[in-house]
């Protein structure tokens, strides 16, 4: 259930001017019942002031007097513009003028790291505009060689949940469309949690030639050829007396 603005206020108000139960004026703030016997005691909310609910259109008179004559009554909210909300506006997010120079590095980092996320849903969740996003696709903005890739999350632009639910939403997309993801698109589409949870894999590199007619397993229809020291160096029949030779021909050359 909704609950009115400036609840504690509101409280000490119906406990000075009504009858009202200490059950009802709780459930109606949402405090808890002993709360509202320890503002009655004066323990609680000691020289806060009263806040008017009636006066303030939150509740009728007739709701009010409807509770007093019926201890089982709840006492419903007339309107409460706190708990209306905001309007889900159009655009970008509203950013602190404290985090707008860290707006660049967060750009650049989900367009590295994220190139799935439409300018569109970069927008919603650093609060940027769409001719920003298209400089730092295009790298030319006017600080592009001093800017440094950062997390929005670590920099407070946006919540981790915000950034997993439109990397899942450009994943249902593109499944949608049938584009053929390479592995480390697959990595990058899954939420962080998920990420985590995963077994890692081992990769083996694709760069050296030759590479893809490597293979661990041996040929079984090829004999198994055995290797002895022979047979690995080559060495010639009689290559000892051949050494001896030569090495008298050059001791008879030092003579002469």
């Amino acid at each position: 259930m909704n609950k009115p603005i400036m609840a504690k206020a509101t409280a000490v108000w119906l406990v000075d001017n009504t009858t009202l139960s200490f059950k009802q004026i709780g459930d109606f703030c949402g405090l808890h019942e002993l709360e509202v016997q320890g503002i009655a005691d004066g323990d609680v909310a000691a020289g806060v002031k009263g806040f008017d609910p009636v006066v303030n259109n939150q509740l009728t008179e007739d709701e009010i007097k409807k509770a007093e004559g019926n201890p089982a009554h709840v006492l419903k909210l007339k309107f409460n513009a706190a708990a209306v909300g905001e309007e889900k506006r159009r655009g970008p997010r509203y950013t602190p003028l404290s985090k707008r120079q860290d707006r660049p590095a967060s750009i650049l980092w989900l367009v590295k790291f994220h190139p799935e996320l439409s300018d569109g849903q970069i927008s919603a969740l650093v609060g940027t505009t769409k001719p920003t996003i298209q400089t730092i696709r295009e790298r030319t903005h006017w600080n592009i060689n001093n800017i440094t890739p950062i997390d929005p999350v670590a920099l407070g632009l946006c919540k981790q949940s915000e950034l997993d639910a439109a990397v899942q939403k450009a994943n249902a997309k593109k499944a949608r469309e049938g584009g053929v993801m390479s592995d480390d698109e697959r990595m990058k589409l899954v939420s962080t949690e998920t990420s985590l949870a995963m077994d890692p894999e081992a990769r083996m590199p694709t760069a050296i030639s030759g590479l893809e007619t490597f293979s661990l397993s041996e040929d079984e229809d090829k004999p198994e050829r055995r290797y002895d020291a022979e047979s690995l160096f080559n060495l010639p029949a009689g290559g000892g007396d051949d050494d001896d030779e030569d090495d008298e021909d050059d001791k008879g050359r030092r003579r002469r």
